[in-house]
């Protein structure tokens, strides 16, 4: 892979993992009401995960799709269900003090397995595997995940941060629960692309 081609690969990829999605937007809202420490295994679940699924559907999972068209449709609807389902997980949180004792944030293995029915990601994998990684070679398919595993870990990290210095603003359950609906109503929106796609 040339020079050339690798900074172009790296700002696609950090463009495309920065920006709001679900995967960020559930890190904010983990980082808000659990902190750091205890959304790391969320954190790595996305950092990991995601690149994971990347080089999976370089190396021919997208075969699946032109096997069995049905199995997209199928896909999408459990992604919707799912990202619905997270919406009122996240909704209905508990204040801090109480999500100490029953709340819990996303594990490794929860938030690595999102990555496949997050509708966002597989665009992202999509269109990095189409763009970078072409003839669909290991070496290549390596490179973009490889991408994806390094600026992850900035956004990641970001989020869950931006997430954890808001809580001195959510202290009051009011303020949290208000936060809270707002993520949740956001989350809900990242599904318009998906249900409603650009003709």
């Amino acid at each position: 892979m040339t020079l050339d081609l690798l900074t172009a690969l790296a700002t696609f990829a950090f463009v495309t993992v920065i920006t709001p999605g679900p995967n960020n937007l559930m890190l904010m809202t983990s980082g808000a009401n659990f902190g750091f420490r205890r959304s790391v295994p969320h954190m790595l679940g996305i950092g990991l995960g995601f690149p994971t699924m990347v080089f999976l559907v370089g190396i021919g999972v997208m075969q699946v799709f032109d096997l069995w068209p049905l199995s997209y449709a199928v896909l999408k609807v459990v992604s919707v269900a799912y990202l619905l389902y997270l919406a009122w997980k996240i909704a209905n949180a508990a204040p801090p003090k109480e999500a100490t004792s029953e709340g819990r944030p996303l594990t490794f293995v929860q938030s690595a397995a999102f990555q496949w029915v997050n509708p966002k990601a597989w665009s992202m994998a999509l269109s990095a595997v189409t763009l970078y990684a072409t003839g669909r070679d290991l070496v290549a398919v390596l490179w973009v995940a490889g991408i994806y595993v390094l600026v992850s870990t900035i956004s990641t990290t970001s989020w869950t941060v931006l997430g954890q210095q808001m809580r001195r603003f959510l202290k009051s359950p009011a303020r949290l629960r208000m936060f809270n609906w707002i993520m949740a109503g956001l989350l809900v929106t990242t599904l318009i692309p998906v249900l409603f796609p650009a003709q």
